[in-house]
């Protein structure tokens, strides 16, 4: 049986830095003890000192999925077991899994046909050619074990152009498989290799209907409410805080934040957006049931905060200022830089507004943009010293007591932002987070 410890794995989302700056975020928040104990891009094994309640997934942006720990290999064995195709190390797989009482720890449901998934997560890529036989191997082994315990089962297959073996949060949401406990992970880390039962899975429905399904939108400015809600999270926001967003515009991470349990106040300059984010929160509070949720959005210009918003009475910022136009075509390394010069003077000003708003130890979470020119490098806006000159501290997302000694690990402490942005992007993110 497994000791006394409480293991899990955190499958991340695309931006695997993002995810973690997020994971140590939220266990500052909720007070969780938690270690890192296996890094990778993929996942995050993660030593608890108590139990993980399944739901505060939805808390977070950037992690996908919760599994619980049941299993572990030495990466020896499998290595010898699938790479060398040898028996005794497969046999030898299968005893460790059922040492573990396995099935009866996670297949809870009996009745009917049981269907069930396995998903691997890997980081190097000698992997990659044995991940598929990996997740047959597990599958047919899980599934003769519920037929001993008089189980008819199946696990589920994937199309065939799918490159990796993972199932999608999705498929694992459509097929039911967090209810039944039906999805098994297998991680793959640097000395060991995880078998988890997925506790917890992120669903995306409800962020695209945050998105999408309310009532007023902005498809070019808005931040994603994936994102949003990785921002609050950075910015330590938790219920009963005030959390301000001065660039509110139709009000997205507002809404981030009221779920949060936040009291939430937010400003721009344009009054359209404040009464779109006033219409986008009203329809929150119906849809989510937040009778009691507080709101104040100001039409004002966020270069003089103080004429309407009082100093230190806010406890966090998380905002996403002007990034600069809509590009259609990369720009020139000049074009670029001349971009980020014309928005200088918003952020310079903004920032000496948001220290005096500020309370003490508040968090900023700041956007400034970052522009791929048509050469492939980035002209980005270094506000670092300018954020100290008002009298912030830039906060590094990263604590070297929070990992694990993994190579990803090195260089991850020094780090002091985030960005964020998709090949196919022009204008992505830098995220920066600054304390008073």
């Amino acid at each position: 049986m497994l000791n006394n410890r409480q293991d899990y794995v955190f499958i991340t989302g695309k931006n695997w830095k993002l995810s973690l700056a997020e994971l140590t975020s939220f266990s500052q928040i909720k007070q969780l003890a938690l270690r890192v104990t296996d890094l990778s891009k993929s996942f995050f094994a993660v030593t608890a000192k108590e139990t993980i309640d399944p739901s505060i997934i939805d808390g977070f942006g950037g992690i996908i999925k919760i599994g619980k720990v049941i299993s572990r290999i030495p990466l020896g064995t499998l290595e010898e077991a699938f790479l060398h195709r040898n028996k005794q190390a497969q046999t030898d797989i299968e005893n460790s899994l059922s040492a573990d009482w396995a099935v009866d720890q996670i297949f809870k449901t009996s009745s009917g046909k049981y269907v069930f998934g396995i998903s691997v997560y890997f980081d190097n890529p000698r992997f990659l050619r044995y991940s598929m036989h990996m997740q047959r191997f597990l599958g047919n082994y899980f599934k003769e074990q519920l037929e001993d315990h008089g189980r008819k089962a199946r696990f589920m297959g994937f199309p065939k152009d799918r490159e990796l073996p993972q199932l999608t949060h999705v498929e694992v949401l459509k097929k039911g498989l967090i209810e039944k406990s039906a999805e098994i992970v297998l991680c793959i880390g640097r000395e060991q290799a995880f078998v988890a039962s997925t506790i917890a899975v992120h669903n995306p429905f409800e962020f695209q209907k945050r998105d999408v399904a309310r009532p007023v939108q902005r498809k070019i400015f808005s931040i994603p409410p994936r994102l949003a809600r990785i921002m609050v999270n950075l910015s330590l926001c938790s219920h009963g805080k005030v959390l301000l967003d001065p660039f509110c515009g139709v009000g997205t991470i507002l809404q981030e934040a009221m779920l949060a349990g936040a009291q939430v106040t937010g400003m721009d300059i344009d009054p359209w957006c404040v009464k779109a984010s006033c219409t986008n929160l009203e329809w929150l509070k119906r849809e989510y049931n937040l009778k009691d949720a507080e709101y104040t959005v100001l039409v004002g210009d966020s270069r003089n905060l103080t004429k309407q918003i009082d100093k230190e009475c806010v406890d966090c910022i998380a905002t996403e200022p002007d990034l600069g136009p809509a590009l259609r075509h990369f720009p020139t390394t000049s074009h670029a830089e001349n971009i980020i010069n014309k928005l200088k003077p918003l952020y310079w000003k903004f920032t000496e507004e948001a220290y005096k708003v500020l309370k003490k130890d508040g968090n900023l979470v700041l956007v400034t943009p970052c522009i791929k020119t048509r050469k492939g490098n980035f002209a980005t806006l270094e506000i670092g010293d300018k954020a100290k000159s008002a009298g912030f501290k830039t906060i590094f997302p990263f604590r070297r007591e929070d990992m694990s000694d993994s190579p990803l690990a090195a260089g991850l402490t020094e780090t002091s932002s985030l960005v964020d942005i998709a090949k196919k992007h022009k204008v992505g993110r830098e995220i920066h987070v600054f304390q008073k």
